[in-house]
Formats: C-alpha cells, structure tokens, sequence
C-alpha cells in the first residue's frame, strides 16, 4: 500500500487559511463597495486595485498577516479619506488664501536679504546646496514609511500602544483635513509660480525636491506630487505632525535610542518642508499644534471613555 504523503511545515505554512464564512464575506463586501466607490466617484486608477489586492492578499494568506492587516485598519482608513478627498477639493468648499499666509509669514520670519525683506521660502530659493536637497528628500520622504515602520514594530512588541499610536494617527490627520477644508492655503511654491493669482487648474508641483530628483537620476517626487490630492492644503503641514506624534509615542513607551532617532527625524522634517518651498514655518508650527491638540484629545478624552475598552478589545483580538 502506498503511503499517505505527508506535507511539510514549510507547505503547511505557505498554504492559505480558511477563515468564517461571515468575516470571509465582510472583508470581501468592503473591497467591493471601496472599488465601486472609487470607479464611480474617484477615478479607478492602478494604485487602487494593488492597495485592494494587497488587503485582502494579507488577509486571507495566514492568520498573522490578517492580525496585522487588522492592527494596521486605522492606516487604511486615513489612505481612503486622503484619497477621496478629490471628489470635493477643498478650493470647492471655501475661498483659498493665497496672499495672507505669505504677508504672515513675512511679517512673522521674514527678515533682510540683498536689500529687501523675503520670507524663509524666497532665501532658499535662490541659496540651494547639494547636501540639504538629498537630506531634504529623504527625510520628506520618511513622512509615512517611519510612523508605518513604528506601527508594525509595535505590532509584535505591545498591540495596545499600536492601536493607540494609529488612532492617534488617523485623529491627526481628520484635524488636519478639517482645517484643510475650513481654511484653504496655497503653498510657498504656488506664490512662486503664480503670485496671488487663483488657479485651480495646476497640479501638485515638487518644488525645491525638484533637486533631489535630478541629483538622484529619478522623477520620484515629480511622480508623486503629479498625484497630489489636494494642492491648496499647505495649512496645517501634517508632513510636520506625523513625526511629532510619532516621538511623543516613542517617548511615552520610553524607548530612548528610537525617540532621539524620531526627534532627529522631526527636526530633518521641519526644515526640509521650509527649504522645499512646500511650506511656510506657520504651517510648521500649525502642523505641530495639530499634533499636540491630538495627544490631548486622545489622552484626556479617548482613553477616559468607552473607546479605551474598546482598544483593549481589539487589541485581544489582533493578539
């Protein structure tokens, strides 16, 4: 008689799992109804199905892989209202202000070069150096990959802080995406182009990381800018807000050797949006009030209400 063969461990492992129908069916009804309303009011683009397809892969590969697609839901959720936000631009809802953040900024920092007064943003323009355009770029471009590194961290090291930390996150960013629609502010560079001329028709533009691109060879931030979801949102600078909440949870946790790492970063952060053009120090300093009026909302409101024992609830769950 021939014997049964056996799987290995290593086949066992890579086989998919089999989950309820009923959670099998709720994953799958949500794909759905994103995908439809992406096609009928985003625009259905490549980016969309890969992110579907990438969710619901990890779900359904292996109980790990779904725990951490669940423990990561809060990423998820800022990703489809930040992209959604093109179905009503936020130059649609109020008029943007164009000239008053920049006489603000001028009245606040500017100060006196060759003779006239410039704002921050107009002294980098025209004072560039190679070293500060590549640390520029990479530390701009370290605005969701370090918070979204953190997060999985935390995942295999303390699951409740990781629901904290991601909530958290997404509050930062639905604060930020109110004051972006209460008050539409057009970047440094736009001035740059345009004056105080209106116009909703441009996209989104690199600015200073321009230079990072050509010293590089690549037309990374070109890409993603040409993309941008919403060009008149300069107030607040969440780009200056993810690092900060980033920090405090480091801190709160007492991990010394990866807070002054996040505080490296922040500052890296700070000073690239300036000398990028793509935002003007109050945006800074509104960007980090957002992140601040975050961390207490969440430590004076979230945590003493129902919601704490929720987290502590999903947290067993994605254990």
């Amino acid at each position: 008689m021939a014997r049964k063969k056996q799987p290995t461990a290593l086949a066992d492992s890579l086989q998919f799992e089999r989950f309820p129908a009923r959670e099998s069916l709720i994953a799958l009804g949500m794909a759905l109804v994103y995908l439809i309303w992406v096609w009928l009011a985003v625009g259905l683009r490549s980016d969309h199905l890969v992110f579907t397809g990438l969710c619901l892969g990890l779900y359904f590969l292996h109980p790990l892989s779904r725990k951490l697609v669940l423990a990561l839901f809060f990423f998820v959720i800022y990703w489809v209202i930040y992209d959604s936000m093109r179905v009503y631009p936020n130059h649609l809802f109020n008029p943007v202000h164009i000239a008053e953040p920049y006489n603000l900024e001028k009245a606040l920092f500017g100060f006196t070069w060759n003779g006239q007064v410039v704002t921050p943003n107009e002294y980098f323009a025209q004072n560039t150096h190679p070293v500060l355009d590549v640390l520029s770029g990479f530390f701009y471009l370290s605005w969701v990959p370090v918070p979204l590194a953190f997060a999985v961290w935390l995942y295999f090291k303390d699951k409740r802080t990781l629901l904290d930390f991601s909530l958290a996150f997404l509050l930062t960013n639905i604060f930020g995406f109110i004051l972006y629609y209460l008050y539409p502010a057009a970047p440094p560079w736009y001035v740059e182009l345009y004056g105080f001329q209106e116009n909703f028709s441009i996209p989104g533009n690199e600015a200073g990381l321009a230079n990072f691109d050509q010293i590089m060879g690549v037309q990374l931030f070109h890409g993603m800018y040409a993309r941008n979801a919403n060009v008149f949102a300069a107030i607040p600078s969440l780009h200056s807000a993810y690092p900060l909440i980033t920090l405090y949870f480091a801190v709160k946790k007492r991990l010394k050797l990866a807070s002054w790492m996040f505080l490296i970063i922040l500052a890296g952060i700070w000073f690239s949006a300036v000398y990028s053009r793509h935002h003007y120090i109050i945006d800074v300093l509104l960007g980090a009030l957002c992140a601040v009026a975050t961390i207490i909302v969440f430590e004076k409101i979230i945590l003493k209400s129902r919601i704490n024992s929720w987290l502590d609830k999903y947290a067993r769950i994605i254990t």
